[in-house]
């Protein structure tokens, strides 16, 4: 299934500090480009660490060498959306700098940026569903059933042979970017959930 990718949303053009930068400097960069954050580099743009307007709300230290949170939480730019979302709410975090193979910077996501996903049109969310899920990871016809799309949300209806099958397809349809709920109005032949729950996931299930 294709899934979003960081770099796709991240900012290149980033507004970075040095450790030597003075507490006021960094407020004034916060200020001056509206912003929570700032990541502080090396001279091999390297990131150290990240000061946020908490660090300098929270401590007295007069540059960013000690005023930054470190080591910095950073993702790379082939990581999908949902696992920055993921990692920014498992670690508290704003924003996240982007950084390549060798740990130099190249961007910064925030979670506005990410929230951006679910902006995505209602008709490329039912493209994908029958696309991706349908065709690609069920290996069944694009309109094996119906769907439907408004607001993001994704109403899955019509007849399919196992239930074990309107599981997966529940399940796999969440994971489209963009999908904000998804309404199961599917109904099956035979109830092979209880077989299949007991030894491996409906994901799991080779058709």
């Amino acid at each position: 299934m294709k899934h979003m990718k960081v770099g796709g949303l991240m900012t290149d053009e980033v507004v970075s500090a040095v450790p030597a930068t003075s507490f006021r400097d960094v407020a004034k960069l916060l200020a001056e480009h509206d912003i929570s954050g700032v990541p502080v580099m090396d001279e091999d743009d390297r990131v150290l660490g990240v000061v946020s307007e908490s660090d300098l709300l929270s401590r007295h230290a007069l540059v960013a060498r000690d005023l930054m949170t470190a080591p910095a939480i950073t993702v790379h730019a082939e990581e999908t959306v949902a696992d920055a979302a993921r990692l920014m709410v498992r670690r508290g975090v704003e924003r996240l700098p982007v950084v390549d193979e060798e740990e130099r910077l190249v961007g910064i996501v925030t979670r506005r940026d990410l929230l951006c996903v679910y902006l995505r049109p209602d008709a490329e969310i039912r493209h994908r569903v029958r696309a991706d899920v349908l065709t690609d990871a069920m290996d069944l016809p694009p309109d094996a059933v119906d769907v439907h799309v408004l607001d993001g949300v994704v109403t899955l209806a019509g007849r399919v042979r196992r239930r074990s099958q309107a599981l997966a397809l529940v399940g796999l349809a969440e994971r489209v970017d963009g999908v904000v709920a998804v309404v199961n109005r599917l109904s099956c032949a035979e109830d092979d959930a209880r077989v299949a729950s007991a030894g491996r996931t409906p994901y799991d299930i080779s058709w």
